[in-house]
């Protein structure tokens, strides 16, 4: 049975540039700039008179559809479809980061990243108190995403010599970096996106 949460990314099955691959923790930073003003981030400057300017908006909408889903069981359709581009577009961002595509993500176009996951009928397909505590049980898949990123930015750092040597991404690493990214994606689905009430698989795998 797959998860109602379902990622993907489409292997390069060709030689990658080596130089946007070198100078990729360069040429990532405009793109991280654009998706800090949509995700939630805060850009702080604070000059020398001691005025501090600070500047953010967006992110994954969660008190929202949280307080909706308890009091109305109700999923207002565009929070839904925000998030999920929002998490479309932060995964470009991180697979172009994580080497796994050489092309420019795209602010809306999806390219190389398949993420989808149905629009839940809040009413049937949900629960309206289990949003309370999903944070509190997704806590044993935190613990062990900590350490499967950590493993995943050794990965891509091996493949960066690879792609640098050979121009090709090896796949048993670009599956695992892959698995890595498509479990955390089940766990923001779950409990922070809030679409769906599945409890989320202990696995890498679809």
């Amino acid at each position: 049975m797959e998860y109602p949460v379902q990622f993907s990314v489409d292997y390069p099955d060709r030689r990658l540039s080596r130089l946007s691959t070198a100078l990729r923790i360069f040429w990532v930073i405009p793109i991280v700039i654009v998706l800090g003003t949509v995700s939630g981030q805060t850009w702080q400057a604070t000059y020398s008179g001691g005025e501090t300017v600070a500047a953010g908006a967006g992110g994954a909408l969660f008190l929202g559809p949280l307080l909706m889903i308890m009091f109305r069981q109700k999923y207002p359709r565009w929070w839904f479809d925000w998030n999920l581009e929002l998490q479309r577009f932060i995964n470009r961002v991180w697979t172009y980061l994580a080497l796994m595509n050489d092309s420019y993500p795209s602010t809306d176009d999806h390219q190389w990243v398949q993420l989808d996951y149905a629009y839940p009928d809040a009413a049937t397909d949900l629960n309206r108190w289990l949003p309370l505590v999903k944070w509190l049980l997704a806590i044993p898949h935190y613990i062990v995403l900590f350490f499967l990123s950590i493993a995943a930015l050794v990965v891509v750092i091996v493949a960066w010599f690879a792609i640098l040597f050979t121009g090709r991404y090896p796949r048993g690493m670009f599956d695992f970096v892959q698995g890595v990214i498509r479990w955390h994606n089940r766990v923001i689905g779950y409990a922070v996106t809030l679409v769906t009430d599945q409890y989320p698989p202990f696995r890498l795998a679809p």
